[in-house]
């Protein structure tokens, strides 16, 4: 018996339906997912922050897309000032009294130290540089 050498035009269609089948199918699937539609964006008028047009149009941007107020993974709100500041200010809006720092400590004797005297001192210098 021969053999029957499958023919080029049946061997492209069998192709063509397989691959409009897979096509279809993939169609399907999206059409039952359902959509997400993005929220349209209010029309902001656009405020003039500086001269610089180019400016102008990323402040105005950044203004109207709003993903700037989440950052770091919520809004900032005074109950979050912590993570800003770095951990002081609790300390600042602790209620409790500061340290005194006893007035034989070197530092304390440096800031506190009345420097009026070299004050005037150099006030005399620079009147006598410039001739006056």
């Amino acid at each position: 018996m021969k053999k029957k050498k499958p023919n080029i035009k049946t061997m492209i269609r069998q192709i063509v339906r397989e691959e409009v089948a897979m096509a279809i199918k993939e169609v399907i699937t999206e059409l039952k997912q359902p959509t997400q539609s993005k929220p349209q964006k209010k029309i902001v008028e656009k405020k003039s922050f500086t001269s610089n047009s180019v400016l102008n149009d990323v402040l105005n941007e950044t203004a109207q897309d709003g993903d700037w107020k989440t950052l770091g993974g919520g809004e900032f709100t005074s109950d979050r000032m912590n993570e800003l500041v770095g951990k002081n200010y609790g300390d600042m809006m602790n209620t409790s009294p500061q340290q005194v720092v006893p007035s034989s400590d070197p530092m304390s004797q440096f800031v506190n130290k009345d420097y009026s005297a070299v004050l005037k001192k150099t006030k005399e210098l620079q009147d006598r540089k410039h001739g006056r």
